[in-house]
């Protein structure tokens, strides 16, 4: 009668059982969980299949266009080297540069309009991705030139001025190749250089130097670009003391032989 009279009384004044809170709170979580994995594996799946398209389509484009000398799988000819191990990140460049194919064997791939899409060019760089692990095209983060210029002319200094000038104007090499000029190049594709080394420049691995070290490279070479008549006088095609002193050996000795020779033949 008791227990009656009790339950009754919780009854009336509306308690719920102490269990009845844990119930909801786990049948939430049971709802919330099983949503988001429903939602996850879902995109996963999308993300997945796309993945799977871009390396399809990738494989058909490398076929088609640079199987004859890189091999039908990638793994390299005597007309050109195996692609295994180099990552999307060159692909990016030698593609999107223009670089690759090639028009024709020489000392080294000249720049070029490209004859391919980004999507094209994405997709050829996901299927050699896929063979084997490599560097990847770079994030964002460290293309927007807010690095530190300063410290990056400091690198830039001492990695690739003595290739590439200290102005970035490029300059010749050994056996008819050459440094590339730098001005109006995209950062990603000077990031995907350090990462890559091709041709001749040697690669920068993240223990030479790091993301940020490359990021402040790209600042201030954007830097230079954006403020390159802000130095003051003729900048002579950039191309640093060398071209300096040429112009005063040949203008300026020139100017002093022509005045000698016009004040010796007055008396004349």
């Amino acid at each position: 009668m008791q227990n009656r009279n009790s339950t009754a009384a919780r009854r009336a004044s509306g308690r719920r059982h102490p269990l009845a809170s844990v119930a909801l709170i786990l049948i939430g979580l049971l709802t919330t969980g099983g949503a988001y994995a429903l939602l996850s594996t879902t995109a996963s799946a999308e993300s997945s299949s796309d993945s799977s398209a871009a390396i399809t389509e990738g494989q058909k484009l490398f076929a088609a266009n640079c199987a004859t000398c890189h091999g039908v799988n990638a793994a390299g000819t005597a007309e050109g080297p195996s692609l295994y191990g180099v990552g999307s990140a060159s692909v990016d460049f030698q593609m999107g540069t223009g670089r690759m194919p090639l028009a024709f064997q020489g000392p080294q791939g000249a720049q070029k309009p490209p004859q391919f899409t980004q999507t094209q060019i994405d997709a050829v760089a996901a299927y050699i991705a896929s063979l084997a692990p490599g560097p990847a095209v770079p994030d964002e983060k460290w293309l927007d030139g807010s690095g530190d210029a300063a410290a990056g002319l400091e690198l830039f200094r001492i990695n690739c001025a003595m290739c590439h000038n200290i102005a970035g104007a490029g300059g010749a090499l050994t056996e008819g190749k050459y440094a590339p000029a730098l001005q109006g190049v995209e950062a990603k594709y000077i990031y995907e250089a350090m990462v890559t080394g091709p041709q001749n420049m040697p690669v920068f691995s993240d223990l030479n130097l790091t993301p940020q070290d490359k990021a402040n490279i790209i600042s201030y070479l954007k830097f230079q670009q954006e403020n390159a008549s802000g130095v003051g006088g003729v900048d002579l095609g950039g191309l640093g003391p060398v071209a300096e002193g040429l112009f005063i050996w040949i203008f300026g000795l020139g100017a002093i032989v022509g005045v000698t020779i016009w004040i010796t033949a007055r008396p004349n």
